[in-house]
């Protein structure tokens, strides 16, 4: 057999080439694929403050109450306007028939052209009715100012579901975590049952017992992710971005100054000063004495004053233009009784709002009460559960070495692997409990959450 030896080395060459390319490509798409991964992770990485900042921005219902403040300014210019002069004008060119003509005696002549232009202008001020259309002013700046707190109530609340749907989203992943966790020390348990059961040491009943407590981790495994992503979408949804884009969130550490010693009476009195319910109402009740105040102005007259300027176009008049200058009245003597059924009206309005911000303000102060109660009770939990962690690791330590040495069972390996789960879970619900409980105390006292999370 004979062989080419520059043959074979222009093979091995080229093969070497081609490789070395190969593995240069291959090299590059990985660099560039964690870059692209990298760059992804770093856009889609949220803190607390940027996403209530992104919330703030973009939420659709926000943009729903700032057009409603926009219509409110308008209807500020529409009933600023009957204090404003009316100015009027109006231009005719007349096409007739016949000439008009008029009979003198035996005689007729005519009184104008068959065809003749005119026009007008004029102006017409009111002067005064007794407060009529200002207190109408009044009130719709009023209006405008409760449409502008109302903004400022719903940024709010959708800070505080953000807030809330953040703290949701960490605790989820907390929860993978603790599930991952146990699946890791049950298929370890396996492993070692496993084992002991091919030395013939255990039963296959503990070894079923075993395969069955790893089988129920993992479900609750799956149920972990499956929350992580729908309170991703949560995000998302608030965020009024895709409901499939991935989303990494920041830990939320340290505990809001303003919490840490707060009474519950003066929580009630931050919330009754500052909650944007409780001035929406006082603004609209001061809205309605000026629509009462304008309601009572029909019963008086109005006094006007108009100006005006008359052309028509006519050589049979002495003066084809005209100067006027009325001052004038107007009484509006029998409206039906339209006018008292308004104000009876306006009056049962006030009654309402009366009543409702009563009602509103029990039902803040049972806001403000439930969550100091609940940021007492979680804080409470939470320091509970942190010496609880420590105490089921020693406790699984201890059992796992007693079924290693033949002395212990399945049972307490399995249950001590249970109670590590439970405290790693309990903690993790105390923490961010309290730390909703904050979120919803700081919302409930008045502050604007995304200066207390700046």
């Amino acid at each position: 057999m004979t062989i080419d030896f520059k043959v074979f080395t222009m093979g091995i060459y080229g093969y070497f080439m081609k490789s070395k390319a190969m593995f240069l490509l291959f090299l590059s798409s990985v660099i560039l694929c964690l870059i692209l991964f990298n760059r992804a992770s770093f856009a889609d990485m949220l803190t607390l403050s940027e996403g209530l900042k992104l919330a703030t921005e973009n939420s659709r219902l926000i943009k729903i109450t700032e057009r409603e403040e926009a219509i409110s300014e308008a209807d500020t210019i529409i009933a600023r306007s009957p204090l404003l002069p009316e100015i009027n004008a109006s231009l005719s060119q007349t096409f007739q028939a016949y000439r008009p003509q008029a009979i003198f005696g035996p005689q007729i002549v005519p009184v104008s052209d068959k065809d003749f232009l005119s026009y007008s202008v004029s102006i017409q001020q009111l002067l005064y009715d007794f407060q009529g259309s200002a207190s109408l002013y009044k009130a719709s700046r009023l209006i405008l100012e409760t449409k502008k707190l109302d903004t400022q109530r719903i940024k709010n609340l959708v800070s505080l579901e953000f807030s809330l749907a953040y703290f949701d989203l960490l605790e989820s992943e907390k929860m993978i975590l603790v599930a991952e966790k146990e699946v890791e020390r049950l298929e370890s348990h396996l492993y070692d049952a496993q084992y002991l059961y091919e030395e013939g040491v255990i039963t296959k009943n503990d070894l079923f017992q075993a395969e069955v407590r790893l089988s129920d981790a993992k479900q609750r495994l799956i149920a972990a992710k499956n929350a992580r992503a729908i309170n991703a979408s949560r995000i998302n949804n608030i965020l009024s971005r895709p409901l499939r884009t991935d989303v990494q969130v920041a830990e939320v550490t340290g505990t809001l100054s303003d919490t840490l010693h707060m009474d519950l009476m003066k929580a009630w009195e931050s919330a009754e000063n500052t909650r944007p319910e409780i001035k929406i109402t006082d603004t609209t009740l001061e809205a309605v004495d000026k629509e009462e105040t304008a309601k009572r102005s029909e019963y008086f007259p109005r006094f006007f004053l108009k100006g005006s300027y008359d052309y028509m176009e006519n050589p049979f008049y002495v003066h084809e233009e005209n100067w006027s200058l009325i001052a004038g009245m107007s009484l509006n003597i029998f409206s039906g009784s339209s006018t008292k059924a308004g104000i009876d009206k306006i009056q049962q309005q006030r009654q309402k709002l009366l009543k409702q911000k009563n009602r509103l303000m029990d039902d803040i102060r049972l806001e403000v009460e439930k969550y100091y109660l609940d940021l007492l009770s979680s804080k409470e939990k939470l320091d509970v559960t942190c010496t609880a962690i420590a105490q089921a690791e020693e406790n699984l330590r201890i059992n796992r070495l007693r079924y290693e040495e033949g002395v212990g069972t399945a049972t307490e390996v399995l249950d001590a692997v249970t109670l590590l789960t439970i405290a790693e879970t309990n903690y993790n619900k105390s923490f961010y409990d309290f730390k909703r409980a904050e979120a919803g105390l700081m919302y409930a006292t008045g502050k604007d959450l995304s200066e207390v999370y700046q």
